[in-house]
């Protein structure tokens, strides 16, 4: 099984990304990557309980948002962000999909804001409940998972039970 690096999973090679996160202290500046504050994809996942590690109100929250849906909207808005192929503690699910986290710079070296609308970690998951629905990919994903819940269970007519017993 090949490692999985904080720059994403590749098997060996030449391939040039980012070097492995070293370990926290708080000499480290703001700028080093070792600062910039996480977010999984469950902090504002609007099917999530409060145990489960949502973090905000479900009136700010989102269906199921991705990694990468979080990591397009923080890009979009000037943040310095990487996304790691990692798994949150408090998700159940080891499917490929529920993978990922995204850290984010948040501050400058002497301590201001890069952004001065969002300069906590709620506020910007604020933004991301707010704009993630925007989306286009989330726009035109809508009817055609309606289409799709009403086709499958109008031809559903099966027998209920167990069965032939042998």
């Amino acid at each position: 099984m090949a490692a999985v690096h904080a720059h994403g999973p590749h098997a060996g090679g030449s391939r040039a990304g980012p070097p492995p996160l070293t370990q926290w202290s708080p000499d480290k500046k703001y700028s080093d990557r070792e600062r910039w504050v996480c977010i999984y994809p469950a902090y504002i996942n609007r099917k999530k309980t409060r145990q489960e590690g949502r973090r905000m109100p479900k009136e700010m929250c989102v269906d199921d948002p991705g990694a990468q849906e979080i990591r397009d909207v923080l890009q979009a808005a000037n943040f310095n962000v990487l996304l790691e192929f990692k798994q949150y503690s408090r998700e159940q699910s080891r499917e490929l999909h529920h993978r990922g986290r995204i850290r984010v710079q948040l501050r400058h070296d002497n301590g201001t804001p890069l952004n001065s609308e969002y300069p906590s970690r709620d506020s910007l998951l604020m933004y991301l409940g707010k704009t993630i629905p925007m989306l286009k990919s989330r726009q035109t994903k809508a009817p055609e998972q309606v289409q799709v819940a009403a086709s499958s269970t109008a031809g559903h007519t099966q027998k209920k039970g167990k069965g032939k017993r042998r």
